[in-house]
C-alpha cells in the first residue's frame, strides 16, 4: 500500500521533515511533560514509525536544531529550532518512533492540515492530568488509547 508522504516545519520554516509512511498513533496529549513543553493543555501528537521520518532543511540537519532529553525519560529526545524556538519532533529510542505535532504539518489554501483524514486524534491521550475538559466524542484514556484505562 502507497502512502503519499506528509510534510511539516516550524513555525519560521527553518527546520522541515517528511513523513512517508502512515501514522501508528494520532492523538491529543495531555500529559504534564507536553503540557509544560510546549505551553499549552494539550497537544495533537502523531507518532510515526522511525523509519519513515527524516529532516529535510539543509544539512547538516543539527545546524538548525536543540536537542532536549526529557531526564524523567531519557529515551526521550525532543527537538526544537534554534531559529524560531518551536518544537518540532520528538525521538523514542525505545519505541523506535518519531513524534510530531499535528500544527506542524502542511496546511492548504484555507488554513486546513492537509490530508486530515489521515491524521485526525483518535483519543484524548494521559487525560487523568489533563488541565481542562474536553466535551467531544473522542475516547479519553489514563494512558496510551488501547493499552490503559479508558475513564471517558
Amino acid at each position: 500500500m502507497s502512502f503519499e508522504p506528509l510534510k511539516g516545519s516550524c513555525f519560521c520554516g527553518s527546520v522541515s521533515y517528511t513523513l512517508s509512511g502512515p501514522p501508528e498513533l494520532s492523538a491529543f496529549c495531555h500529559c504534564t511533560n507536553c503540557q509544560r513543553l510546549m505551553g499549552c493543555p494539550f497537544v495533537h501528537t502523531i507518532h510515526f514509525d522511525a523509519a519513515h521520518f527524516a529532516w529535510t532543511h539543509p544539512a547538516p540537519h543539527a545546524e538548525r536544531l536543540d536537542a532536549y532529553v526529557v531526564p524523567s525519560k531519557p529515551w526521550k529526545t525532543r527537538f526544537r529550532c534554534r531559529a524560531c524556538g518551536a518544537c518540532v519532533a520528538s525521538a523514542n529510542s525505545k519505541t523506535a518512533r518519531r513524534s510530531v505535532w499535528g500544527a506542524h504539518l502542511e496546511r492548504d489554501s484555507e488554513g486546513k492540515i492537509t490530508r486530515w483524514e489521515d491524521v485526525k486524534p483518535t483519543a484524548h491521550i494521559f487525560y487523568e492530568t489533563r488541565m481542562l475538559a474536553v466535551d467531544d466524542d473522542l475516547g479519553k484514556w489514563t494512558g496510551y488509547e488501547g493499552k490503559s484505562e479508558r475513564i471517558a
